[in-house]
């Protein structure tokens, strides 16, 4: 068996795969840049262990803590602390409002310390509004915002949320693919955008009855997932798969350089990689999949890490997102999209040094990506200075770049998502899994792992002897 891919679904797939198959599998993880993983990256930050790529998994979905309890790590897992995460827009930071979803407000007085006046005007009349219907349809979120609420909700809440989780943009990301909840709302008749919000989020805790943590992390970062999965097979590193090629009974990959190829036959493939690259390995054993590939978008960004001296006093938050088109008091725009105050968020992040975290790049924004780690370290250690006033030079930094990896849920995901399902259901012995599917999340990752590997093996033994 072959897992192409190394991030977090493949390993995912791996382990599943050698939980159905037995000790006596053979099962190679290929992986074509030095390190695994993916989007999972525990570094070592002022002596520190940090993550600086993805940074905490949904808690309210079981796949990763199962995952993670079953790898014999539950008793690292940790939640965030009580700090209130913020957002920065029309030129004022403020806390996220409670009772919206994802920034949509489900009632006036939710977002009435965020939206001017007017703002405040238009969300109060949105249910007098002639009744949405979207008759399967997808709709852009963006358009459907401003349509209903006019600019402010998607310029100053729902813009920056959105663009927390997919580095994306409302104007090009689909309603049914990002805020399903919302859309089914909506497709259930409740007819106005504050009433499908309503009805969608969480009931607030009964007194005394402590809700339960959204978000978990592990201790000693995420890259502690990433060991104790690669346990599960053979893993070959900075070997790209060139070729993908149906054999008679089974698969051959063609892997490592053009010059001098090596090949790999086995029995079933999961193909667990981004868009581009799956576009190009199912080109001729599954063109129509190959084609939809193509059409999922995806974006760049970068985490800068620093690590500031003992004593660094940051803001009483969990960080900020900042809406897009913010600009510095000198006029400036912001180089970042958000910030994490580590040290703040995660109790066992506290003490020395202080860590922050600074994301930058949204979807169409490379521009921002093209100039050395000097100058965006620069760029990020000024629009903190702006936001907290923060001041001190930074004892060490990291700058991780995640290019072309983000991929855009555009209007009509889904039906992409599904043709490609569909093509590769029809090629026996191939199934692909990863962050272009069904989510963006660590547990979403981790479910079409073990989707793709439950179908791959279900193939392998009733087929090979």
């Amino acid at each position: 068996m072959a897992v192409v891919g190394g991030g977090i679904s493949g390993l995912a797939a791996a382990h599943r795969l050698r939980g159905l198959l037995g000790p006596a599998a053979a099962i190679t993880v290929v992986e074509q840049s030095d390190r695994l993983g993916g989007k999972l990256r525990t570094a070592e930050v002022g002596g520190r262990a940090y993550d600086v790529g993805a940074e905490a998994f949904l808690h309210r979905r079981p796949e990763a803590v199962d995952l993670v309890a079953e790898l014999g790590l539950a008793d690292r897992v940790v939640h965030p602390t009580k700090a209130a995460a913020s957002i920065h827009a029309a030129g004022d930071t403020r806390s996220i409002p409670g009772r919206t979803l994802m920034g949509v407000p489900a009632s006036v007085d939710a977002v009435r310390d965020v939206l001017s006046h007017d703002g405040l005007r238009r969300v109060a009349a949105e249910p007098d509004l002639p009744p949405i219907r979207l008759d399967g349809a997808d709709v852009a979120v963006g358009a459907l915002l401003r349509e209903r609420f006019g600019p402010e909700v998607g310029d100053r809440l729902v813009g920056p949320l959105l663009g927390g989780v997919y580095a994306g943009r409302t104007d090009v990301l689909g309603l049914r693919a990002t805020m399903p909840q919302l859309a089914t709302a909506l497709d259930s008749g409740a007819g106005s955008l504050l009433a499908a919000a309503a009805s969608a989020v969480p009931a607030p805790p009964r007194p005394g009855v402590a809700r339960p943590p959204v978000f978990g992390t592990l201790r000693d970062g995420l890259s502690t997932v990433v060991a104790r999965l690669a346990r599960a097979a053979e893993i070959r590193l900075g070997l790209p798969v060139r070729a993908l090629l149906r054999r008679e009974h089974g698969w051959r990959l063609e892997i490592g350089s053009a010059a001098a190829p090596r090949h790999l036959d086995v029995d079933g493939v999961v193909l667990a990689v981004p868009a581009p690259a799956a576009r190009k390995l199912l080109a001729d054993v599954a063109p129509a999949a190959s084609r939809r590939y193509a059409e999922v978008e995806v974006a760049s960004m970068a985490v800068v890490a620093l690590a500031l001296p003992p004593g660094t006093e940051l803001p009483e938050r969990s960080g900020v997102l900042l809406a897009e088109g913010e600009r510095a008091s000198d006029g400036v725009p912001f180089t970042a999209k958000a910030f994490t105050f580590s040290s703040r968020k995660w109790a066992h992040l506290a003490g020395e040094p202080v860590l922050v975290r600074g994301s930058v790049g949204r979807h169409g924004e490379a521009h921002l990506l093209q100039r050395d780690d000097d100058d965006l370290v620069a760029a990020v250690r000024r629009d903190l200075r702006e936001l907290t006033g923060v001041t001190a030079e930074p004892i060490d930094t990291l700058v991780t770049r995640w290019g072309g990896g983000l991929p855009q849920y555009g209007v009509g995901h889904l039906d992409l998502v599904r043709g490609i399902e569909d093509a590769v259901e029809a090629v026996p012995g191939l199934a692909v899994a990863g962050a272009t599917l069904h989510g963006v999340g660590i547990p979403a990752c981790i479910a079409t792992g073990g989707a793709a590997a439950a179908r791959v093996a279900a193939h392998v033994l009733a087929h090979v002897h």
